[in-house]
């Protein structure tokens, strides 16, 4: 599952035959790892002290943004509501990949990610999650100079249920110094079937970049509930923070 700050979108590596001849695509990597206090997923606290790492790939074929990776993280779950501080650690991977296309007003994507927990146990129970699950998402996406708005919708096509989720996101990057930029970001998190928002949530960092390809960003963010016991048992206000360290090439 992802974090507020885990983002879904990088390119597989590709290859076209033509004419008898293999064509090598460009290719872009990413790395990153980090440490959040929390690990927040879209509004939900599902864990503490959560320790992750992630590879992408990315390229261009056609037109077409072609996007794939992989994203594994340890933490500290609670075991059940009924024993918030009787932590057990677990573990999360997760498979992403996605197909992008720029319509001149707006970027269009449709994407799949696979999540993998090697423990299934109460915490996941509570929340209708079990051992491995599918998510086919579909979103738009549009620069308006001040602001990067996106509107994802989340489909579950795995477990008990395929109750949609649907998260507005809005972002700005503000460059500070040739090395230095003020990221920050606000997810408001809804609930199709159901009817109900569940969540806001806020985030701001600092990214330094020590390199031409790498960088650290420090960052906090709070989440607020928006629904007097939450969309998910156990729900409530957050505030995280923690680092994350990222590496292209």
């Amino acid at each position: 599952m992802q974090n507020y700050c885990k983002t879904i979108g990088a390119l597989a590596a590709a290859s076209a035959l033509a004419a008898g001849n293999a064509t090598a695509f460009d290719i872009d990597y990413e790395m990153t790892a980090g440490y959040t206090s929390e690990y927040l997923w879209r509004g939900f606290n599902l864990g503490q002290d959560l320790v992750e790492a992630e590879m992408v790939a990315a390229t261009e074929i056609n037109g077409f943004a072609l996007s794939a990776g992989a994203w594994y993280a340890s933490f500290d779950e609670p075991t059940g509501l009924v024993a918030p501080n009787n932590n057990i650690n677990a573990n999360e991977f997760n498979l992403f990949a996605e197909v992008g296309y720029d319509m001149g007003f707006a970027d269009l994507a449709v994407g799949y990610i696979y999540y993998y927990f090697p423990q299934s146990n109460h915490n996941q129970v509570v929340q209708g999650r079990y051992k491995a699950e599918q998510e086919v998402y579909f979103s738009i996406a549009r620069d308006f100079g001040i602001v990067d708005a996106s509107l994802t919708y989340y489909w579950l096509t795995s477990g008990t249920d395929n109750d949609g989720y649907t998260e507005l996101s809005l972002s700005n990057s503000t460059e500070l110094n040739h090395c230095l930029s003020l990221e920050s970001g606000v997810d408001v998190g809804y609930q199709v079937e159901k009817g109900k928002f569940a969540h806001i949530t806020a985030q701001v960092g600092l990214e330094y970049a020590f390199t031409d390809n790498a960088s650290v960003t420090p960052f906090v963010a709070h989440s607020w509930s928006l629904s007097e016991n939450g969309i998910y048992a156990g729900t409530r206000n957050q505030l995280v923070g923690g680092a994350m360290v990222s590496v292209s090439f």
